[in-house]
């Protein structure tokens, strides 16, 4: 879609400061879980302080690039809300999948999906564990991660470095 005035998404108007707020909360709330899937195996809240024993011994999942995709991811799921767009936003190659998953865990789509992964204490101790291990939760964006389309996925695997990009179709 190409932008003309008539169908612009830039709006004059800023943000209120509570849009910000929920914004950069619900930001942070997704860069929290990315950390906890990246790094935790269990205390996924930290309800006591953190020990060796709660630490991956194995670590994968790139925590630089998961701040960025669930930033477009949080912004672009805005703009859908607040234009009712058709939108898709592909994403990959690489071990950013905290940055995708966090948000569709934290929206609920995720637990709709994997009932076991649901959201409280337990089903979040099972999704930061099985995040990044053998017979769980793979660490690259995958068809199985709710919301992708496996056309997209292999669309977005084909491409020669890391990316993101949204489309937005016309109503």
């Amino acid at each position: 879609m190409v932008a003309t005035p008539e169908r612009s998404l830039i709006t004059t108007k800023p943000l209120s400061d509570d849009e910000l707020w929920k914004i950069n909360a619900y930001w942070r709330a997704c860069n929290y879980l990315a950390v906890g899937m990246i790094y935790l195996r269990n205390n996924p809240l930290l309800k006591e302080p953190l020990k060796p024993e709660h630490i991956k011994h194995r670590l994968l999942g790139h925590w630089g690039s998961s701040p960025g995709l669930a930033f477009i991811y949080v912004h672009a799921n805005r703009v859908i809300k607040k234009y009712d767009l058709n939108m898709i936003y592909v994403c990959g190659p690489g071990h950013g999948a905290p940055g995708i998953l966090a948000p569709t865990y934290l929206e609920g789509t995720y637990s709709e999906v994997y009932p076991d992964k649901s959201q409280d204490l337990e089903g979040m101790e099972k999704f930061f564990k099985q995040f990044s291990f053998p017979g769980g939760i793979g660490s690259h964006c995958t068809p199985e991660t709710p919301v992708q389309s496996m056309k997209a996925v292999s669309w977005a695997i084909a491409c020669p470095t890391p990316t993101a990009r949204c489309w937005i179709t016309p109503t």
